[in-house]
């Protein structure tokens, strides 16, 4: 019974929606006096058990082209509506005309204000009941030999279980690569044949294609004879598309795997000699330029994914991040603010020009990087981000984070990402609403219109935007501006404002499907006092928000400074929101709708988005693409990690982000998103040790220690990339993880104070407390 009360009680609903701000202020003046700024979080494709699909086209407005919704004006005897957004009055076609108000359609339903619309193929558009076929996706696997022997084979091992996964009528192309690019016929299984590319020389699309025999001239020759030594009979894509031999390359699974299984026995590690003290020569821009060209070749409007598996630093080519010599060191971050990185320009624009192009062909770049160097994430952020692709980064192609998480990709089930490809997003508002931006994995399709800002944030200057991939934790980020200078009426009908997200994509079974979702929110007048706006404040929504927002300044904009900016706008955010009297630190109060926020800001300084000094530029470069693309939920742990105490007297209970929750006779379970980390108490890391969870006598302990684990398991079954797992004991070198997560109340400074079996955290880094009696004294202070 738990699990429906729980689906009552998500935030997002149905709609897959959440707002800073429930009800907005009404002008531009008042707007900006809220500090946060008015957003909406979207998960277009979140799955919900009451969603529904409807096997017709979507009935849209004349004159702004939105879609029929339960906040529609509707004249039954006349058979019209009225479009809430632009107020045009609209005819239902003759299909509608059994409509009344007891007989309504299911777009008009008051609790279906997100609905599903099942769109044939482009090709087949007139035709509901017999459209085409759905195009079979493309895998296209990008290798890197650049390794050791011991991590190839981890990664040949992994591709082949992702190829025993892929259904059998998925598309599969090999590209390997080290100095030289090799791009791997697989339409021959009797006869290998590799074309190779130089690793140092920048290479165009057009290229690509001529010297695989794909361009115009190229497809002539080589669209004959294909399957000539048994290649299983003709591919789904012979004939299809541009080129005819682009099968060559891309084959049914069903029909190479063997083929491929058997090269991935052959392959060995990059034999060209490496010079003593030198890094190897590897040429991962190269690899996926011509990856991105041959693809180019595919039938358009065909899902396809670049996965790449990338060992190591780029040292050779464009998008070369360090060079040769092992005497000099991977850029950090301290480098790149200097400008003393050379080669990190250079390659942002190569990856930026890469991520435009797989944007055109509606295609996505996937990174899995395993290396104890960094490898280039931070370049290649740009175009994974651009195309919606997904990034996983370890330590080794054996561990768990990157196995288990590049098998999630090919799961289906329950397991499933949901990954879907080829989507746009459109949002249509009421009048006096502008669009600035948007903060997440798509990018602008410069769609001009009335409802664009002068301001721009992330994506910004149009209202829809390309979604090349996207699965159903991806969440977007779209910022609001308020256009109005002048006080409008905030009650009856003009008091509700509207939103519409028009979100078309093709699904993972190869449909392609429109999502309408409709939201409605009230106009508020702040002026006649701030109820309203507080009861609607979304404090979670609100830290994500700025977390999203700071880490895109200290991108974009030259000597920010996160931790001021942050500061500034909560003082401001508590000095309008605040009860208080003036001068008066003690009186201050705040409203329990704000009461979490500054906690979250606090723990936001302290997190890896704000302090980058720990951490490489590929690790904030990572931690970064999942900022913006994860749920709100998600997203709020990374920001403000949970934590569960697991003790011999009660039940398994939320515990305080705090050193004080440590205890020797406690077991603690922190989920910080990208790890989890099981940390044992002194007393019962000792008795684990002597082995008394064996005894019979001892099932209470064996239990106590079983529990952590189970739940850390259902933890990373569901979430995507797969946590790393610490476990680790009180005073251990471990303990770190935990410890840099939490509330240092008890220092070297007033360690007399903590709690017998606790511990101390060696910082100089102030408390929640302090930083709590700080923001009340600023607070209150005169304007």
């Amino acid at each position: 019974m738990a699990a429906p009360e729980l689906a009552q009680t998500e935030p997002e609903g149905i709609e897959g929606v959440r707002m800073t701000w429930f009800n907005w202020p009404r002008t531009k003046v008042e707007a900006s006096k809220c500090v946060v700024p008015i957003t909406a979080s979207i998960q277009p494709i979140r799955p919900h058990v009451d969603l529904q699909t409807l096997p017709y086209p979507p009935l849209r407005c004349k004159t702004c082209s939105a879609v029929l919704n339960p906040y529609c004006r509707v004249d039954f005897t006349a058979l019209m509506w009225i479009c809430p957004f632009c107020f045009q009055r609209n005819h239902f076609p003759q299909h509608y005309s059994s409509m009344s108000q007891t007989n309504l359609p299911a777009e008009l339903y008051p609790n279906f204000p997100s609905i599903e619309y099942l769109i044939p193929s482009y090709q087949n558009a007139q035709n509901y009941n017999n459209p085409l076929p759905a195009p079979s996706p493309i895998y296209l696997f990008v290798l890197d030999t650049c390794m050791i022997e011991e991590e190839l084979a981890f990664a040949k091992s992994a591709l082949k279980r992702a190829i025993g996964m892929l259904p059998e009528t998925a598309l599969v192309g090999f590209i390997s690569y080290g100095t030289q690019v090799q791009v791997h016929e697989l339409g021959f299984s009797d006869m290998a044949k590799v074309y190779l590319f130089r690793g140092w020389k920048e290479i165009t699309k057009d290229q690509v294609l001529e010297q695989l025999g794909l361009g115009p001239s190229g497809s002539r020759r080589a669209g004959t004879g294909l399957h000539k030594g048994g290649g299983g009979g003709p591919s789904p894509m012979a004939g299809a598309g541009p080129s005819m031999g682009i099968n060559r390359f891309l084959l049914p699974a069903a029909e190479c795997e063997f083929t491929l299984n058997s090269l991935l026995d052959e392959l060995v590690k990059d034999q060209w000699p490496v010079a003593t003290a030198n890094r190897a020569i590897r040429c991962t821009g190269v690899a996926l330029s011509v990856a991105a060209g041959l693809l180019a070749a595919a039938t358009a409007g065909t899902g396809a994914r670049i996965v790449a598996l990338v060992g190591g630093p780029c040292t050779e080519g464009p998008g070369s991040i360090v060079s040769k010599d092992l005497s000099d060191p991977v850029r950090s971050h301290k480098d790149i603010d200097k400008d003393a990185a050379p080669f990190f320009k250079k390659a942002v624009n190569f990856y930026d020009e890469l991520g435009k192009q797989l944007v055109s062909q509606g295609h996505v770049l996937d990174v899995f990087a395993s290396a104890l160097d960094q490898v280039g994430i931070a370049e290649m952020k740009v175009a994974i981000e651009k195309t919606g692709g997904l990034v996983v980064l370890s330590e080794s192609f054996g561990h768990s984070v990157f196995k288990d998480s590049f098998r999630r990709i090919f799961e289906d089930g329950e397991q499933s990402l949901g990954l879907s490809c080829n989507g746009t997003l459109e949002i249509i508002c009421s009048k006096d609403i502008k669009i600035q931006g948007i903060i997440g994995p798509c990018t602008s399709l410069e769609k001009k219109g009335p409802a664009v800002a002068s301001t721009v944030i992330g994506q910004g200057n149009t209202t829809a935007w390309k979604m090349c991939g996207l699965d159903r934790n991806t969440c977007l980020t779209v910022f609001f501006d308020v256009s109005s200078s002048e006080k409008a009426e905030t009650s009856g009908p003009n008091a509700q404002l509207y939103l519409q997200f028009l979100t078309s994509f093709q699904s993972s079974d190869g449909q392609m499907r429109l999502r309408v979702t409709t939201v409605a929110r009230r106009w508020v007048d702040s002026a006649l006092g701030n109820e309203e706006l507080v009861q609607g404040f979304d404090q979670e929504v609100a830290a994500v928000v700025l977390a999203r927002l700071a880490s895109y300044k200290m991108e974009t904009e030259e000597d920010f400074d996160a931790s001021r900016w942050l500061d500034r706008n909560l003082i401001r955010l508590c000095s309008k929101f605040g009860d208080y009297r003036k001068d008066d630190p003690a009186s201050f109060t705040l409203n329990p709708y704000f009461s979490l926020f500054p906690q979250f800001m606090f723990n936001l300084r302290r997190s890896q988005f704000v302090q980058v000094f720990n951490n490489s530029p590929d690790e904030t470069a990572y931690f970064r693409i999942l900022l913006n693309k994860e749920s709100i939920s998600n997203a709020a742990v990374m920001i403000q990690p949970s934590l569960i105490s697991y003790a011999f007297n009660s039940l398994p209970a939320p515990a305080l982000l705090d050193v004080t929750s440590i205890s020797a006779d406690s077991i603690l379970l922190l989920d910080s998103y990208f790890s989890i980390v099981i940390f044992h108490g002194t007393t019962i890391a000792h008795w684990r040790n002597q082995g008394y969870q064996n005894q019979p006598a001892y099932e209470a302990l064996a239990l106590l220690l079983q529990t952590p684990h189970d739940d850390a398991e259902l933890i990373v079954r569901e979430r995507f990339p797969v946590p790393r797992l610490v476990v680790c004991d009180q005073h251990g070198s471990q303990a770190r993880f935990l410890l840099a997560k939490l509330n240092p109340s008890a220092t070297y400074n007033n360690f007399e104070a903590m709690n017998p079996g606790s511990d101390v955290i060696f910082t100089d880094d102030v408390s929640l407390q302090v930083f709590i009696d700080h923001l009340q004294r600023l607070a209150v202070q005169a304007s």
